[in-house]
């Protein structure tokens, strides 16, 4: 007992370097807070952050008892990133139980959904809460975009371990990187994102938004997050008269398009290479979705309703598949309303399995890991035509596909679809809900998607069994699931 406990104990002691990190973001939102106080808002009392950043700054003194951080195998870097997600989502659940009253169920329900960009809500009324509050919800997205370890590497000293914490918590799959060096990598991408969140704010806030909504869409937006300050989400600006409101719907398509694209091709933009927007099988992919979806979406519903309004319609489907296929989740228009015929709404649901790019802040299984399948499906056709001893290796952009690789990309999409079934069988079972809605709420947390077929209200009075699956879902599509796996695992423990 006491060497298996010493074999865990650097678990504990990056847990608590994580939580004393944490424990200072969460004082960010007292920015807003004493903002907006000052102007007369209602808002929350500063105790809402400080009672959580308090006591994530004593569980990182507790648990972090030495300055240097030991070596972690592979098994303890998953286990690490698993119990890192959970244990982070459940101090940032406590701002909404102290601020808004909330089960504390429910709160941390919205906290994963948060940190892993889902979207999905347990809030309503949001016109009406304070504002920090709010800021705080689009900061966890933010910062779970790119990966709360990520962020965690970057603001920490290095560490031997970074290499298999940053594979236990990134997409696990082969992909390039912009520069030699795991640290020169992450400051990279961490400057990528920080610049495109910044010039979309700044876009946003030249169409008329206000700072604080400008800063929380831009961060939600690029981190494909989804959560918006308004229940409306942004159709909110439409229907408050803001005069720019089409230009803000066009921003934010652009800006849930950088932020489900591969951040190694806008790294190749920045450094003067176009080529990276045809020249590999997942960029052309991601173009023929976007663009092959929009067109099928408006058609969908021209055929029902007539070719009355051609730019509204075409700007609609434009956003709504833009905000699917990155699992944003942003509406102007509710994905289950009549607006988009039967035909769109199935297609609605393929966009939250396949979802964004490798290398991206978008979920899903991701655009290039279908390219692979779609190739297994091809050499396997090949095989039958030429025999099996015929040489029919799965090429992608002129190589070779590892066996290994092959291997894990057909066992991840088997363990989606498995989870996807056992999701909406729960859902079924624990709700009188519809097959349609029953199978839409376990795609939308599988994918890290947000928007489905089942109301918030309706989510709110879920049962809770139904809700801790939706979060063991989050939390296994943002992680591709074997990290949660291991949790279950008593082997991995031992």
């Amino acid at each position: 007992m006491r060497n298996r406990f010493a074999y865990f104990l650097p678990v504990l002691e990056y847990l608590g370097a994580l939580f004393w990190v944490f424990g200072f973001v969460t004082l960010i939102p007292l920015i807003v807070l004493f903002i907006y106080a000052g102007q007369g808002h209602k808002e929350a009392s500063a105790f809402t952050f400080i009672a959580p950043a308090i006591l994530s700054l004593v569980l990182g003194i507790v648990l972090k008892r030495r300055l240097t951080f030991p070596a972690l195998d592979t098994r303890r870097s998953m286990l690490l990133c698993a119990l890192g997600w959970l244990a982070v989502s459940a101090v940032a659940a406590l701002p909404f139980c102290i601020a808004l009253g909330t089960s504390y169920l429910d709160a941390f329900f919205e906290s994963v959904s948060g940190f892993t960009t889902t979207g999905i809500t347990m809030l309503q009324g949001l016109d009406a809460m304070p504002k920090s509050v709010l800021f705080w919800r689009s900061l966890t997205q933010w910062v779970g975009g790119l990966g709360i370890l990520t962020f965690f590497l970057v603001v920490v000293t290095a560490s031997g371990s970074a290499e298999g914490l940053f594979s236990a918590e990134s997409h696990k799959i082969f992909s390039r990187r912009p520069a030699p060096g795991l640290f020169r990598t992450l400051r990279i991408l961490w400057a990528i994102y920080a610049l495109l969140t910044a010039l979309t704010a700044a876009a946003l806030v030249l169409e008329g938004l206000s700072p604080y909504d400008a800063i929380s869409h831009a961060f939600t937006a690029l981190s494909t997050g989804g959560y918006s300050p308004y229940d409306a989400s942004i159709d909110y600006y439409r229907q408050a008269g803001y005069a720019h409101y089409i230009a803000i719907e066009y921003t934010l398509t652009a800006a849930m398009v950088l932020g489900g694209t591969n951040f190694f091709i806008h790294y190749r933009l920045l450094t003067g290479d176009a080529r990276c927007l045809w020249d590999n099988l997942e960029a052309r992919l991601w173009w023929l979705l976007l663009f092959g979806g929009t067109v099928l979406v408006a058609l969908d519903h021209f055929s029902r309703a007539g070719f009355g309004e051609i730019e509204p319609t075409v700007r609609t489907a434009a956003f709504q598949v833009a905000a699917i296929a990155t699992t944003t989740g942003f509406g102007t228009r509710d994905i289950g309303s009549d607006y988009f015929p039967a035909l769109s709404k199935q297609f609605f649901l393929i966009l939250m399995v396949i979802g964004g790019c490798v290398g991206s802040t978008g979920g899903g299984i991701k655009v290039l890991r279908i390219g692979i399948l779609w190739r297994m499906v091809c050499r396997q056709m090949r095989r039958a035509i030429y025999g099996r001893a015929a040489v029919t290796p799965v090429v992608v952009d002129r190589d070779a596909v590892d066996n290994e690789e092959v291997r894990r990309v057909a066992a991840l999409f088997f363990a989606w679809i498995a989870l996807l079934v056992l999701g909406g069988a729960v859902t079924a079972v624990l709700s009188s809900l519809g097959p349609l809605e029953s199978a839409s709420g376990m795609f939308s947390a599988l994918g890290n998607i947000g928007p489905c077929y089942i109301s918030v209200g309706q989510m709110t009075q879920l049962h809770w069994g139904i809700k801790l699956t939706y979060i063991l879902g989050m939390l296994a599509g943002r992680l591709e699931i074997l990290p949660i796996l291991l949790l279950f695992s008593r082997r991995a423990w031992r």
